[in-house]
């Protein structure tokens, strides 16, 4: 096969037409999502919509592995409860912040989706619409101090919405659904950071 690329600069990739090309043995390894890749290899039963949802995860480097006690700990939220235990939250809050592959936005989600009653998800487009001037600002890097910093932005979030929520008489359980669907509506041609 002719090398139609033989004439490269820098800035131009390289490909396998390259004289230079080759194969090394660590390019046999793939250093990718270990734990789950293994899995999914391993696994050859049906398809069904839980490992779907693996593959897709997997694909888009988003899957997160839960250990046991988080799962249990937030299974002790009650699904009917109607006021926010602040301890259990921060504790859960930590737990799961602590979880790679987890920042604030995903925390909240799976809180909402326990109980939305008391959670609701932390999004750019809603907190942009009841925070005039100000921007929601999460981190991939995690320690102490900044997962505190974390909780305390997600626990005033939520009092703020539920402020938000009394002035334009709208459900707690349905703010973060119709507010995000309102910014994008009056919101539509101002474009958000970072999405």
């Amino acid at each position: 096969m002719e090398n139609k690329h033989a004439e490269k600069s820098e800035t131009v990739p390289k490909t396998i037409y390259d004289k230079d090309f080759e194969l090394l043995e660590k390019d046999y390894i793939l250093n990718y999502q270990h734990d789950l890749t293994q899995k999914l290899d391993a696994d050859k039963s049906d398809f069904d919509q839980n490992r779907l949802n693996e593959i897709v995860l997997w694909k888009v480097n988003r899957y997160a592995k839960f250990d046991e006690e988080l799962i249990t700990t937030l299974n002790s939220i009650s699904p009917e409860d109607e006021q926010i235990d602040l301890e259990k939250t921060k504790h859960i809050l930590k737990l799961l912040l602590n979880t790679k592959g987890v920042q604030l936005a995903m925390a909240s989600t799976i809180l909402r989706f326990r109980n939305p009653k008391v959670y609701q998800i932390i999004d750019q487009r809603v907190f942009r619409i009841i925070y005039p001037e100000k921007e929601l600002k999460t981190t991939t890097y995690q320690n102490e101090k900044l997962i505190e910093k974390q909780i305390q932005l997600y626990l005033t979030y939520l009092q703020d919405l539920r402020e938000a929520c009394s002035m334009l008489n709208i459900d707690f359980k349905e703010a973060d659904r119709v507010l995000f669907m309102a910014d994008r509506r009056v919101n539509e041609k101002i474009p958000l950071k970072n999405y």
